[in-house]
């Protein structure tokens, strides 16, 4: 159906879409966070908006810039 929608997919679950239920799904590059270890905290860095980093760039994400 062309719908763009995220989801946390945990090892044996079948992602689906939510607007049509199709499990024929096009992987997208994910933005996503990491444990450390590091005593200090690294800087946060911005995405493409300066907002919350989606891939697609400004405005896709639906978040107001700062």
């Amino acid at each position: 159906c062309g719908r763009r929608f995220e989801t946390l997919v945990r090892s044996g679950s079948e992602p689906a879409c939510p607007g049509c239920g199709s499990q024929a799904l096009d992987k997208q590059l994910s933005v996503f966070a990491t444990a450390s270890v590091a005593p200090e905290r690294a800087p946060a860095f911005a995405g493409p908006c300066g907002s919350c980093g989606h891939p697609d760039g400004p405005g896709a994400c639906g978040m107001p810039p700062h």
